[in-house]
């Protein structure tokens, strides 16, 4: 049996999940988490990455108006709670409004745009877990569910390491070719 861990970057599944309709919310992650991983394979822990709802007020793009951004963590909380699961929290910040259509006729209005947000902390979290894992030869093996090629260092280091990597391909998503390049399989995982 190959002691194994699952990383999961929350904000790439999260995207997959609704373009591919499915609703998203703790189940559904454990669910997917469970699917994703082999019958030779000892899953020793799933460490889920991901930002809180962005909270706050802001200043609307045209007429200046403050809105209040409103969310709840309570499924991180869920999330953690579920067996084998640790949530690495990044944060959340707003980044200001784009346009949601480019070729527009006439004036513009605050329901023109949308908030951009991003997300921080969490590529670097993963990051750390990876080299922290390979470092000590706590696992045998590391699953990925990422298309984020800031990966791409910890899963060389991990390579190097001896640590085997491999990348969960979402349904209807190509993996970005430099983490294909990276790892050592490659596991086609149909949602639940």
């Amino acid at each position: 049996m190959k002691k194994t861990i699952l990383l999961i970057d929350g904000g790439f599944l999260r995207k997959q999940a609704r373009n591919g309709g499915h609703v998203y919310n703790p189940q559904f992650i454990e669910r997917y988490a469970l699917a994703c991983h082999a019958a030779d394979e000892d899953l020793l822990r799933i460490l889920y990455y991901d930002c809180a709802p962005f909270v706050g007020t802001a200043l609307l793009p045209v007429s200046n108006t403050p809105t209040t951004f409103h969310g709840s963590d309570q499924w991180l909380h869920d999330v953690a709670a579920l067996d084998l699961f640790a949530v690495r929290r990044g944060t959340l910040r707003f980044r200001g409004y784009v346009r949601k259509r480019s070729h527009q006729v006439g004036p513009l209005t605050d329901a023109d745009f949308k908030p951009q947000f991003e997300q921080k902390g969490v590529d670097m979290r993963i990051g750390l877990d990876i080299a922290a894992y390979s470092a000590e030869h706590l696992v045998d093996r590391i699953i990925l569910i990422t298309n984020d090629t800031d990966c791409v260092p910890a899963m060389k280091f991990a390579r190097i390491s001896g640590i085997q990597t491999v990348l969960v391909e979402v349904p209807n998503r190509v993996p970005h070719r430099d983490l294909v390049a990276l790892s050592d399989y490659r596991r086609l995982v149909p949602w639940p």
